[in-house]
């Protein structure tokens, strides 16, 4: 699971994702700038949606590494969950991310 420094970090999006490298960004109002971005290189597996807010990121489930393995093939070395509320209302989405690794960067992005 990912620790993710003390802050506002409410909007969330997909600020890049070229099949390997996925770069997701968040901030209290993403109109015009970020101030935390997540990281991860060599994804292998990616369910999530592209904007979200306030996701409770934990520890995957059994259900969802073998979901994971299933697709991958092996257990990658980073499974990064979490739930962020349904758009239309009715609970929670569960998201999840298979990477080679993660890094958690803060620090201020203007979004031109």
């Amino acid at each position: 699971m990912i620790e993710l420094p003390e802050g506002s970090w409410w909007d969330w999006d997909v600020r890049h994702f070229d099949g390997s490298r996925l770069r997701l960004a968040a901030g209290h109002d993403l109109t015009y700038h970020h101030d935390l971005e997540v990281v991860f290189t060599d994804v292998a597996y990616l369910a999530c949606a592209t904007q979200f807010q306030d996701p409770r990121f934990r520890e995957p489930t059994l259900d969802e590494r073998a979901l994971v393995r299933r697709h991958v093939g092996e257990d990658p070395p980073v499974i990064v969950a979490f739930d962020v509320d349904a758009p239309a209302g009715g609970g929670l989405l569960g998201c999840l991310v298979a990477a080679g690794s993660v890094e958690v960067v803060p620090g201020l992005v203007y979004r031109y």
